[in-house]
């Protein structure tokens, strides 16, 4: 098979991203026959369909969705490759200093209590690193799923699994990733939450409350626990986000179980219960494509992020 050359992977990407050959010219300053003679020519080298072609535009096949990623993927290589070599051509007068974009993917509570610290820690060490962080809800593919389709460098995610030992230390390779995860990416985790019953401030039998809870807050850390647990209800109200279940609660309107990034914003009109040493627990880290692991930026953030659990 022939390699498609960069520009044929840019133009996969726009066709993706825009949902159709004419938007995808538009965007490139290229005419439509030139990106459908471009498509046509990397369907032949990569020997499968692309994309579905519809009067409504353009849609990716599964292997479409597959070539995209991977060419965002490659694509971000190149945007990278000249701050790297930089950096390293002055090495050898000293430590090198990152420089560029560095895209983040987090979900709501890590954006608020885990990025900024270390944003503000990296701007001091490499003031030429120009974060564009991206909140993303942990639902689907979440965070991870923003790095493995090569819209993000880094993602802060959520890393199922039972978390038992110490906190890991470097990052785990494709065969020692969390379920959930794509395959192909490193992660390592950084640090765990446990989970507590928050409830309205002085109410006497808070256990009788209706439960308050939110879409993102499932997965294998908290679902066999939960289920073993005959006290807990089944949720009456499903709210967008955790901060919104916590303002819930605050207003009397029920109890919920949330975890320790969650609770970072409560107020007096609150109060937080533990769970048990049985309790759930929720393990966050960070999650990486193998070809961006070894990046100044990439190394710098994951540095200064685990600063954060001492």
């Amino acid at each position: 098979m022939t390699e498609l050359a960069p520009q044929e992977l840019r133009v996969l990407v726009a066709v993706a991203e825009a949902g159709g050959f004419s938007a995808a010219a538009h965007r490139l300053g290229i005419t439509q026959s030139a990106v459908s003679h471009s498509v046509r020519g990397s369907e032949a080298k990569v020997g499968a369909v692309l994309f579905d072609r519809g009067r409504a535009g353009a849609s990716p096949t599964p292997a479409g969705e597959r070539a995209v990623a991977l060419g965002r993927r490659i694509l971000r290589l190149y945007e990278v490759l000249g701050a790297e070599a930089r950096a390293a051509g002055r090495a050898a007068a000293g430590p090198g200093t990152a420089e560029g974009v560095l895209r983040i993917a987090a979900f709501r509570s890590a954006a608020l209590h885990l990025l900024p610290p270390a944003l503000e820690r990296l701007a001091a060490r490499h003031p030429g690193v120009r974060p564009e962080i991206r909140v993303v809800r942990e639902l689907g593919p979440g965070t991870a799923g923003e790095v493995a389709a090569g819209r993000a460098d880094l993602a802060i995610a959520t890393l199922s699994g039972p978390a038992s030992g110490p906190p890991s230390g470097p990052p785990s390779g494709p065969s020692g990733l969390p379920d959930g995860l794509p395959d192909g990416l490193l992660s390592g985790e950084l640090t765990r939450e446990a989970y507590s019953l928050v409830h309205p401030a002085g109410h006497p039998d808070p256990k009788a409350l209706p439960l308050l809870d939110w879409d993102e807050n499932c997965g294998s850390y908290t679902r066999d626990w939960w289920r073993a647990q005959d006290w807990i209800p089944r949720a009456t109200v499903k709210a967008e986000d955790d901060a919104m279940v916590l303002t819930m609660v605050g207003r009397g309107l029920g109890m919920a179980i949330l975890p320790e990034l969650s609770l970072r914003e409560a107020t007096d009109a609150v109060e937080i219960a533990g769970l048990g040493p049985q309790g759930p627990v929720r393990r966050v880290g960070y999650v990486t494509t193998p070809e961006l692991a070894s990046t100044l930026a990439v190394r710098a953030l994951i540095r200064e992020l685990r600063a954060e659990r001492g």
